[in-house]
């Protein structure tokens, strides 16, 4: 019973010994393995791989993927018209030799994080100096990345190279402070709301003059109807009277007759009109007296 406990207590030392001395470097990483407190091999490709048991030698993990540093704060910068501006970047870099970067930067990606945002801080500072705010909206934006990216790239590879590799620099937001916008936006209001009532104005104007155009032509096309059709009017009873002369020159009794009636029509053209005359006095009643001397002289004469 004592050989049968020894022997597991012997194949479970022997399976923590070897799960003590092997150990799997992901793909994504690369493995680092410590002697001592000294780098004694870096693996880059992924696998099974053995190690001395702890503590003669232990293993650590450094990301080997792209990483990204965005802009951790907000303190302005000050642009070539002394104009504070608000910048928003970041960096996609990556760690391309492991045992450089342990040796001058850290021993995780946080450090190299840390000390790359002053680096890139310090560049967009210097660069930034040099140009206007139009600049940085402008197309020499890309020109300042640029700039940006090459400084940062000096740097970490300068006497003590960091083994790191800087892909790409950008600018996501350039913009002034707080208390600056919100001054640029008031004056972009009241720019905006002059140009809009200065439009308004020269609409109202130009309205005012298409009115008073078409008001005249109104006017100029209304006296000249009526100039044609009094025209028009003048040559009717100008041909009526003419055409009235010639038939009533024919016979004056049946014209006095004519006219007698018509003045009867507008005499009593309402139920309501009242006339108070004396017929037998008045010659007004000529045509209607019967068959009396004047009466006869108003009856139309017999051709």
């Amino acid at each position: 019973m004592n050989r049968i406990g020894i022997l597991a207590s012997s194949l479970l030392l022997l399976l923590a010994l070897a799960s003590s001395m092997l150990f799997v470097v992901d793909q994504r990483q690369f493995g680092v393995v410590y002697a001592l407190g000294q780098i004694k091999e870096v693996i880059t490709e992924p696998g099974l791989n053995i190690k001395l048991p702890p503590p003669l030698q232990n293993v650590t993990y450094i990301d080997k993927r792209l990483l990204t540093l965005d802009s951790p704060d907000t303190e302005p910068m000050l642009t070539a018209e002394k104009q504070r501006v608000v910048i928003d970047w970041y960096v996609r870099w990556r760690i391309t030799d492991p045992m450089a970067y342990i040796r001058n930067v850290g021993l995780d990606e946080k450090s190299g994080a840390n000390q790359l945002n002053r680096v890139v801080r310090n560049a967009f500072q210097e660069e930034i100096n040099k140009r206007t705010v139009k600049d940085l909206l402008s197309l020499s934006r890309d020109v300042l990345m640029n700039d940006v990216k090459r400084e940062v790239l000096e740097k970490v590879r300068g006497e003590k190279p960091w083994g790191v590799d800087v892909v790409d620099v950008r600018i996501t937001r350039a913009d002034y402070v707080d208390a600056i916008t919100e001054s640029v936006y008031r004056r972009m209001e009241a720019e905006r709301k002059r140009v809009a009532n200065e439009l308004r104005s020269t609409g109202a104007a130009e309205g005012e003059k298409i009115r008073a155009d078409a008001d005249r032509q109104r006017e100029v096309a209304i006296a000249n109807a009526y100039r044609e059709a009094q025209k028009i009017k003048g040559q009717g009873d100008s041909q009526a009277a003419k055409i009235y002369n010639e038939s009533f020159g024919r016979d004056p009794q049946f014209a006095q007759f004519y006219r007698s009636l018509d003045a009867y029509k507008a005499s009593f053209a309402k139920k309501s009109d009242v006339m108070v005359l004396d017929p037998s006095s008045s010659d007004f009643f000529r045509a209607m007296r019967g068959n009396s001397g004047s009466g006869q002289a108003a009856q139309p004469a017999k051709k």
